[in-house]
């Protein structure tokens, strides 16, 4: 299990992780994590100031944004989504949010298979406010079907094979990635507002189901950020979910 790192200065605690996102954070005592959507995806530089001017309203520091979905044109190569993680980190450094080569943010990024954005997008982003009495609130991020830090694209989960038996396989190994990281973060199926599946394959989400409740689970028409990967999940427990033009 990843070690799990309180960071005060933003009220949460986040799961460690790799160079781009973490991978899950939770609310520390005394505050609730809050997600904002954007109606629509908003290009990085202009989404990055548009969150600044959330949490600036908000009276909230730029160390509270804790986690984020993007959407890409299209999957990146693999090399590709290394170049547009040292642009997007870069950032985070610049808010105080990635030190010591340790990045705090949680994040999920697909790319829709209709109406895809020309360029990467925010799509949605988290952070934090206080909340004294706050139930407990979370945010895993997005896995898809490749173990972080292993051989690309050797060590692809069922590699290849799209056809049922290949995304069953899949869909368990992600599954038991996010229970990994829900027991991480202290937390369960059962507290999760939302559950996400990205997909555009045929799949059977029995095993989902069996996990979270119902009315948490959303189905999106989307492939994972990078080529090769067919199947990604993430998981939220927010209280309050906004809509921002």
């Amino acid at each position: 299990m990843s070690e799990r790192i309180a960071f005060p200065d933003g009220g949460f605690a986040f799961l460690k992780g790799v160079f781009p996102y973490s991978q899950g954070v939770v609310a520390l005592p005394g505050f609730a994590i809050e997600r904002a959507r954007f109606r629509r995806p908003v290009p990085i530089a202009a989404g990055f100031a548009a969150i600044q001017r959330c949490l600036e309203e908000k009276g909230r520091p730029l160390t509270a944004f804790c986690a984020c979905e993007l959407r890409s044109p299209r999957p990146f190569s693999f090399a590709g989504f290394g170049d547009f993680n040292q642009g997007y980190v870069a950032v985070l450094e610049q808010w105080k949010l990635y030190r010591d080569g340790l990045n705090p943010v949680a994040r999920s990024n697909v790319a829709p298979a209709i109406e895809p954005p020309a360029e990467p997008c925010f799509y949605a982003f988290s952070y934090t406010v206080p909340a004294p009495a706050a139930t407990p609130s979370f945010v895993v991020a997005g896995s898809g079907e490749w173990p972080e830090g292993g051989r690309f694209p050797q060590d692809i989960v069922a590699g290849a094979d799209v056809s049922p038996a290949g995304m069953r396989e899949k869909v368990r190994w992600v599954l038991g990635m996010m229970d990994a990281r829900l027991r991480g973060l202290g937390a369960t199926w059962r507290q999760a507002t939302v559950a996400q599946v990205y997909t555009v394959e045929a799949v059977e989400l029995a095993p989902v189901q069996e996990r979270v409740l119902p009315a948490t689970l959303a189905w999106h028409w989307c492939r994972p950020p990078i080529e090769g990967l067919a199947y990604e999940m993430d998981a939220r427990a927010v209280s309050v979910e906004r809509v921002l033009d």
